[in-house]
């Protein structure tokens, strides 16, 4: 499946992570259900990575063959989360870009409040607590609730500790709004292309 199939196909899935520490706010899982996506093309796509056949330690993952994840930090700040479509050496993927919380919401909020605690303290600013409806409702955030990190960078999307499930996928599509990514002025025509995918009211 490449890129543009699978960032439509994963609308509806289920993302699980599993824990196997005996956290306070709630040991054993929690899942959230994928509600935003952008797929990313590869060699041809100057938004990828993988544009003209880029490479480097940082971008290995990415040329794995499909079901790999992708994980990569940006902004000094945040990791974002991919998964790896096509063949092996085509460096396409699909950024998954936000969630709702199906299962263990407060393990997810206790995670992200730890991150932004330590981010904030560190810039002597005020703590704050993350809305339940935007625990994961940006790449960034995703990866702070599930406590996704560049050691999840290379392996299988059916890892035991992070993994796809089936979920509730999605067939009706006037519940789907495809349109440009966003983010991307650099990357020329390519910021035109119709490759974000998006549940019409959010969920």
């Amino acid at each position: 499946m490449d890129a543009e199939e699978l960032a439509r196909d994963l609308l509806g899935r289920y993302l699980v992570r599993v824990w196997d520490d005996d956290h306070s706010a709630g040991p054993g899982r929690s899942v959230l259900k994928i509600t935003e996506t952008e797929a990313y093309l590869g060699h041809p796509d100057r938004a990828s990575h993988a544009y003209a056949g880029h490479r480097s330690p940082r971008t290995e993952s990415l040329y794995l063959p499909g079901g790999h994840w992708y994980v990569y930090f940006i902004y000094g700040m945040y990791y974002c989360l991919n998964l790896v479509a096509g063949d092996e050496g085509n460096g396409e993927a699909v950024l998954i870009r936000a969630g709702v919380a199906v299962e263990n919401a407060p393990r997810m909020e206790a995670n992200r409040r730890a991150a932004t605690r330590t981010r904030k303290t560190a810039r002597n600013e005020k703590r704050t607590t993350p809305r339940p409806i935007d625990l994961a409702g940006g790449p960034g955030k995703l990866c702070q609730a599930m406590q996704v990190d560049k050691a999840f960078d290379g392996q299988p999307c059916n890892h035991k500790l992070l993994y796809l499930a089936e979920g509730i996928p999605v067939s009706d599509e006037s519940r789907v709004i495809r349109s440009p990514r966003v983010g991307i002025d650099y990357a020329g025509e390519a910021r035109h292309w119709p490759l974000r995918f998006r549940f019409k009211n959010g969920v």
